[in-house]
């Protein structure tokens, strides 16, 4: 069993910031990435950031400059560090666990960005 375990969703207002984590436990003998999707309403999921773990990052060009993904491979937790949010960042935001031949993902964390 692995599990995902979001945390730091919230509402704030534009040009704010928030710090998404997420922290996976249990057998769990490598991984490949991890990273952050999201979905706005009405929308498809998409990528946001993802880092493997060489430390590789992969940004979704509407974040780019504006968020920053890290890691701590001793925790197994990913990071997410989103400054100058803007409406458009609305979603639910999903961490995602990649390990040889499977997915894992978490159960979304709502982020609200509005005046």
């Amino acid at each position: 069993q692995v599990q995902l375990v979001e945390s730091g969703g919230g509402l704030v207002q534009p040009g704010g910031s928030l710090r998404l984590s997420c922290a996976a436990s249990g057998s769990i003998f490598s991984i490949n990435a991890m990273g952050w999707y999201r979905q706005a309403p009405g929308k498809e999921r998409e990528l946001v950031a993802t880092i493997t773990s060489g430390g590789s990052t992969n940004y979704a060009d509407s974040v780019k400059g504006r968020f920053t993904i890290s890691r701590d491979n001793a925790k197994n937790t990913v990071y997410l560090q989103m400054n100058s949010l803007e409406p458009e960042d609305t979603a639910v935001y999903y961490c995602h666990l990649q390990v040889p031949l499977y997915v894992y993902w978490g159960q979304g964390t709502m982020v609200t960005v509005s005046s």
